[in-house]
């Protein structure tokens, strides 16, 4: 079975405004920045705007790592992308089966199922039909998903269903697929990172959707100076990031509806959109990945239940908003 991707009807203001969410965070105006030792890369990756940032003496070499950079996202793009009917991605979902993975979808797939354990099913990529169903209900009727629709598409999703090896990722059941939206952008962020350190850099700033931060940055050799903004009608946190990654997930990030009331991130267990007592979620890990997949299910599993996943893990900090405005924090 073919799943088109349908985007939902976003108006051109809304577009900037999830341009400007997906980031995550945001950096905060530097001198430092615009030091002749900084050099930078703008773009888009996996639609959403993405920004490199290297801190390195020899300006020729710095470009020439850049455009390696820009080579390998655009490479990792034409596996993980949505859009890209020739991504692997793509072939899954279409086929029910890709020959021969990219060892980098295999490793992406791993992360993604031990962040299907953690948050007890919360993270499930295999949403994806339950989000084509809520994007065309909306594109052609203006009305969420009739009852029996959602519970026929919940019969597609679930991650236990999705099997993978060196060989083979196939899918169990027709009609199934997967959207790498909630972790893809934090894998890539991470494979960059690593790819500048081992070529020796070690003040580098990455966002990619989301945000890896390696070094002195631009807060005087503590690190980068970003805002945790899990709400962008709101005033973010300021925070300083040193060999740490942030991601972020809002649900007003992208809605289906116009009214904004009918939110892109989806309860894989329930078929409707999350509605807990967390309207945003900024986490801060180790690994951009990781802390993507986590953002995304703090949303779906509420602030209780999220506390719980993270309470033993000395690795994982987070900063939300509830859905009254207030802030809570998360730490071990």
């Amino acid at each position: 079975m073919t799943h088109s991707p349908i985007l939902p009807h976003v108006t051109r203001r809304r577009m900037l405004t999830i341009s400007a969410a997906a980031a995550g965070a945001s950096l905060l105006p530097s001198a430092s920045v615009a030091r002749n030792d900084f050099h930078r890369w703008k773009g888009i990756a996996l639609g959403a705007n993405a920004e490199v940032i290297l801190n390195h003496s020899d300006r020729q070499e710095a470009e020439e790592t850049l455009s390696r950079v820009v080579d390998d996202v655009r490479r990792l793009e034409r596996i993980f992308s949505l859009y890209d009917t020739q991504s692997e991605l793509a072939c899954l979902n279409r086929d029910g089966h890709v020959l021969n993975p990219a060892p980098e979808f295999l490793e992406l797939l791993a992360s993604v199922r031990a962040l299907h354990e953690m948050t007890d099913g919360a993270f499930d990529p295999t949403v994806q039909p339950l989000w084509g169903l809520y994007a065309r209900s909306f594109s052609e009727t203006g009305r969420f998903p009739r009852e029996r629709d959602i519970a026929t598409a919940l019969e597609c999703v679930g991650f236990e269903g999705v099997f993978f090896d060196a060989e083979n990722i196939k899918v169990a059941r027709p009609g199934m697929a997967l959207t790498l939206n909630g972790v893809a952008q934090g894998f890539i962020t991470d494979r960059v990172s690593a790819l500048l350190k081992a070529r020796g850099y070690s003040d580098v700033l990455v966002n990619l959707g989301e945000i890896a931060a390696l070094g002195a940055g631009n807060a005087g050799q503590d690190g980068w100076r970003v805002t945790l903004q899990p709400d962008r009608t709101r005033r973010g946190r300021p925070t300083v990031l040193k060999n740490r990654s942030v991601a972020t997930s809002s649900l007003a990030g992208m809605t289906f509806d116009e009214a904004g009331k009918a939110f892109h991130i989806l309860d894989p267990r329930t078929g409707r959109p999350a509605g807990t007592d967390l309207s945003g979620v900024s986490v801060i890990t180790d690994r951009a990945a990781f802390a993507d997949g986590l953002s995304t299910a703090a949303l779906i599993m509420g602030e209780r239940n999220f506390r719980l996943a993270v309470k033993d893990r000395r690795d994982i900090e987070a900063f939300a908003l509830r859905t009254d405005g207030t802030p809570t924090e998360f730490s071990a």
